[in-house]
């Protein structure tokens, strides 16, 4: 990690952590009022995806999506990089795969010196690289924050696009990474993060969702979202209102980084955590928690994930392959966590 400067302490905030609360953006967005929505546009405001879907002939679908923030890290390439991989994200949460992207640049330029502003630059373009897309310009400017992402454009077969509200009662819930991302930011930006715990850190940030892309073939997965900012919780309950359904979520089945849970013992969280709970707190039921254990799932549930995993709910006879293909393109991850039941649009968590 770069030691001469310490890119996290130039920020207010880091990561997807830097998300306005959901409740306030619900409240945004409805107050400035109806967007125009023509018929090629498939996916749109009305469901809080992930991305924007805008068919193209009977073949072609377009999915568009920008994603930014200030430093979630210290090192200037791995910003890059995590805020490369988590704008590709939701091109990926949607089936699509990128293809093409314009960097999104806000540099203090008489604060930070040239060469590590291009480290940062270059650890976004490394990732599109990577991921075979072309990052073919952008837009920058001169700010008091450093912020770095992505405009992306991907390509998905109309009939093929995986959105957050096809979720169906008796699907199963697999989530392709763990969570505790938004602890360990937390965790680092108090100089506390060991080296091994930063490495752990900068592995999960750093993976490609391409999966999501693989699924959209599958007829059996029904519904897909990455978790982001809102954490699971939040993400969850997005699903679970675009598709009219209650989300089941088994804390003994969560995969959750140890060392995130270590921190969050010592009282070390994201202020955003707090504030998603906030906004939505009162549809997420906990009641069938021990008592003592209701504060901590809360924590974990809220933490925000910069670049998370994906929230894939599909028929039951399709979890394993899920899980197989999910395991064969990334190596690790993948852990079946709960069900889709019917009832009102909520989550709940039980032991």
């Amino acid at each position: 990690m770069n030691e001469a400067i310490r890119l996290t302490h130039l920020a207010h905030g880091g990561g997807c952590g830097c998300k306005i609360a959901p409740g306030v953006l619900e409240r945004l967005v409805r107050d400035a009022g109806l967007p125009l929505v023509p018929p090629e546009l498939l996916v749109g405001l009305a469901t809080a995806d992930d991305a924007a879907v805008y068919q193209l002939n009977e073949d072609q679908a377009l999915v568009a999506t920008t994603d930014f923030f200030l430093p979630v890290v210290d090192d200037p390439y791995d910003f890059g990089a995590i805020a490369a991989t988590n704008a590709l994200s939701d091109i990926y949460a949607m089936g699509g795969r990128p293809i093409l992207a314009l960097a999104i640049v806000g540099m203090p330029v008489g604060k930070l010196p040239e060469a590590v502003i291009a480290r940062i630059l270059t650890g976004g373009s490394d990732v599109c690289r990577a991921a075979g897309v072309a990052l073919a310009g952008g837009h920058s400017i001169d700010c008091v924050e450093p912020f770095y992402g992505l405009a992306a454009i991907g390509l998905v077969h109309p009939q093929k696009v995986k959105t957050n509200a096809g979720a169906q009662p008796g699907d199963r819930l697999i989530l392709t990474k763990p969570l505790g991302i938004g602890i360990l930011s937390a965790a680092l930006k108090k100089g506390l993060l060991t080296g091994s715990e930063y490495a752990e850190m900068r592995l999960w940030t750093t993976l490609l969702n391409r999966v999501g892309a693989a699924l959209a073939d599958d007829p059996e997965v029904h519904a897909i979202t990455d978790v982001t900012g809102f954490g699971l919780a939040g993400h969850g309950l997005e699903m679970a209102r675009a598709s009219g359904v209650q989300l089941i979520i088994s804390t003994s089945a969560l995969p959750v980084l140890p060392s995130s849970l270590r921190y969050l013992a010592q009282g070390i969280a994201t202020g955003a955590a707090e504030r998603n709970w906030v906004s939505y707190g009162r549809a997420v039921d906990l009641l069938a928690l021990p008592e003592g254990e209701r504060p901590l799932w809360q924590a974990v549930v809220t933490d925000p994930q910069t670049s998370g995993g994906l929230l894939i709910a599909c028929a039951p006879q399709a979890v394993d392959r899920v899980v197989h293909l999910i395991r064969a393109l990334q190596e690790v991850g993948g852990a079946e966590i709960g069900e889709v039941l019917a009832g009102p649009a909520s989550v709940r968590l039980i032991p």
